[in-house]
């Protein structure tokens, strides 16, 4: 019997899980973690609670929403927020590394890691036996502030690690020059890059690891969901472009919101909340064309991408992958995204969207959209196409197992 055939033990271990989360790390886990699930495996997620509410200032009251496979390890302690900081000072699970080698103890066939900057740090990529997968939402391996976006400014193209960590108001990481982490990767079997920019970023970076390419996914929606709209627009209504994701200013919205305050053509909705939003408000100020959503439930984005123009990506700095693109192709609409980091591949593989580089090449871009539906349908379609055939669960859990089976058989550790 082989691995792909027999129902494994999965542990993934990471800071954030829903609801104690914000970003798309977070939301990729608990998809992996329930498709697993639903297809007969046991998966137990180890995540702390306390660094969400030393960054949120509060724990959410909502339950955990998971298949009755998957059981949760929401860790908290006695030292509250102070047991994250130790971890991010000292690169140790320190007060949580009795629990969290508890329930490794257990045994796993498979120990997946996520981002665990303040669950366990470097150390914690020790613990645990199996099959050990570690996937690279951000650049924490080789940037103490996780995100190379140099002094909250610009891409990091010269490294100033010291200084630009004490300009997020973070205090140093001593580890770092202290050979834990480089001790620690040795540990991993293989280390997962979600874009083929993300796998060669890190490797330019001095990453000493074997990595695979292995793209997001987001499941397919239901068909009342995944449907055109059978109702016309309200003529009355202006057409739109979208943004969806966190407000912080890597995201790149202020150099967006200016372009619609003399693009009077459609309006520009902006979904999402974050640390950045005051600003952007105010930046958005007299803009009648810019209408703020908030923080939306499922069905509402669901309808908000099927009916835009397009989806607009802005971000300024080296983002990893975009979930939000995945999002826009299974609904059949295109993409204008910035060329820089790992959106642009997702947008040239699927023929799905356009990519800019100026204010001059965007604004063309929405004028093609709105000028040109057959266009504008023809890269909806080429997107979706993309999106099924890459980018659903079944083909990501194809490639996730096949690696998974490679490592298990190489190491004696599953019959294969």
């Amino acid at each position: 019997m082989t691995a792909l055939q027999r129902p494994l033990r999965f542990c993934m271990v990471t800071t954030f899980y829903p609801p104690y989360s914000f970003g798309g790390d977070a939301a990729y886990v608990k998809r992996l973690a329930n498709a697993l699930a639903q297809r007969g495996h046991q998966v137990e997620v180890i995540h702390c609670v306390d660094s969400h509410r030393a960054l949120a200032g509060h724990t959410s009251p909502r339950p955990y929403d998971d298949h009755p496979n998957v059981t949760v390890h929401g860790l908290q302690s006695r030292f509250g927020i102070l047991s994250p900081l130790a971890t991010q000072q000292t690169g140790l699970p320190l007060f949580k590394s009795a629990r969290i080698r508890k329930i490794l103890d257990r045994g796993f066939d498979v120990v997946h890691y996520h981002n665990v900057s303040l669950v366990g740090g470097p150390k914690v990529l020790e613990y645990g036996q199996g099959v050990k997968l570690y996937t690279m939402h951000e650049y924490w391996l080789v940037c103490p502030t996780h995100v190379l976006f140099r002094y909250d400014r610009e891409p990091c193209t010269e490294r100033h690690c010291l200084t630009c960590t004490l300009s997020y108001k973070r205090p140093p990481q001593w580890w770092r020059y202290s050979g834990a982490l480089e001790r620690a990767i040795k540990q991993v079997d293989l280390f997962l890059a979600p874009s083929r920019f993300s796998m060669e970023h890190h490797q330019r970076l001095g990453l000493q690891a074997p990595i695979a390419h292995l793209p997001y996914f987001v499941p397919a929606l239901a068909a009342n969901h995944a449907a055109p709209d059978t109702q016309p627009a309200d003529r009355n209504e202006a057409p739109y472009f979208l943004f969806v994701g966190r407000l912080e200013r890597l995201k790149g919205l202020q150099t967006l919101i200016p372009i619609f305050r003399h693009y009077d053509r459609a309006r520009l909705v902006i979904a999402g909340t974050g640390t950045y939003e005051v600003k952007l408000r105010a930046l958005a100020e007299g803009i009648d064309n810019v209408q703020f959503v908030g923080h939306l439930a499922a069905q509402e984005l669901h309808a908000l991408y099927r009916r835009a123009v397009g989806l607009v990506v802005p971000s300024i700095c080296y983002e990893v992958s975009g979930m939000v693109i995945l999002e826009a192709f299974r609904q059949r609409t295109p993409v204008l995204v910035r060329n820089l980091g790992g959106m642009p591949e997702l947008a040239r593989e699927s023929g799905g969207g356009i990519v800019y580089s100026t204010d001059a090449e965007l604004v063309s871009g929405l004028d093609r959209l709105l000028d040109d539906p057959e266009y504008r349908a023809q890269l909806g379609e080429h997107g979706h196409a993309a999106y099924q055939r890459l980018w659903t669960t079944e083909p990501h859990l194809e490639g996730y197992f096949k690696l998974i089976h490679e490592i298990a058989a190489r190491r004696g550790l599953l019959p294969g």
